[in-house]
């Protein structure tokens, strides 16, 4: 039988595609590169020309995650009924939503991320995702600074804060499922409102909006989010 040459961004993707399977069905750590290699029916040489390591590949997987949950998002950017408050609003809406609907596939893939001894890798993870979100951020408080509704003199700077807010909820998480009991789940998730609704006050704030203005949260979102891991991850049980 000939040899199929596929193109290098098709094999890419089926690899992606293989990996998402294996690591929703056993876990990541459980998973090994082996098996991936194995379900693309690739040799291990092929596979590290496109992912030089398993950690490379969860990257990747959170890279894609991003782009899908933001696909929408380009009739926000163009909509003339929307000023720069209604698209900064109208962005943050759609990525609560998407991460809402993909909560329990999320947990599934990323969940190992919140272990000590992973910190590292999901900084790595974080900047990934990011890199998809934070160019339109720039983009809608530019639009903003040039009409007068924001008040910065740096809004990569500000595209930069939001973005870390996903790193500095780290350590609530990461509390609340070591412990895996419901009191610290319920901890945790008074914990992460109140920081949201902090975070929504420092954006105002820096972007010289009223208190209020800014939306990054609604009720009953984290909840939503957090509670969605028992669902996505068997066996975790929670002693109250």
């Amino acid at each position: 039988m000939p040899r199929i040459v596929k193109h290098p961004e098709l094999r890419r993707e089926e690899l992606l595609d293989h990996a998402q399977t294996l690591f929703l069905t056993h876990g990541y750590d459980k998973a090994s590169l082996n098996d991936v290699i194995a379900a693309a029916g690739i040799s291990k040489g092929a596979f590290y020309h496109y992912f030089p390591s398993k950690e490379a590949l969860l990257e990747a997987l959170a890279e894609r995650f991003a782009k899908q949950a933001l696909a929408g998002v380009q009739d926000i950017l163009a909509d003339p009924a929307l000023d720069p408050l209604g698209r900064l609003n109208a962005l943050l809406a759609k990525s609560r939503q998407a991460k809402i609907e993909t909560a329990a596939e999320a947990w599934a893939l990323f969940e190992t991320l919140f272990r000590p001894e992973n910190l590292v890798l999901f900084h790595r993870i974080n900047l990934a995702a990011s890199a998809s979100f934070s160019p339109l951020l720039v983009e809608i408080i530019r639009q903003g600074v040039k009409d007068g509704t924001f008040r910065t003199f740096d809004p990569e700077g500000v595209a930069d804060i939001v973005m870390q807010f996903g790193m500095a909820t780290h350590d609530v998480i990461a509390k609340a499922f070591a412990s895996g009991s419901d009191a610290d789940m319920e901890i945790a998730i008074e914990a992460l409102e109140k920081r949201i609704r902090l975070y929504e006050i420092a954006l105002d704030r820096i972007l010289g909006l009223a208190d209020g203005s800014i939306r990054i949260g609604e009720p009953g979102y984290v909840r939503a989010v957090m509670m969605a891991r028992a669902k996505a991850i068997p066996g975790k049980v929670r002693n109250g």
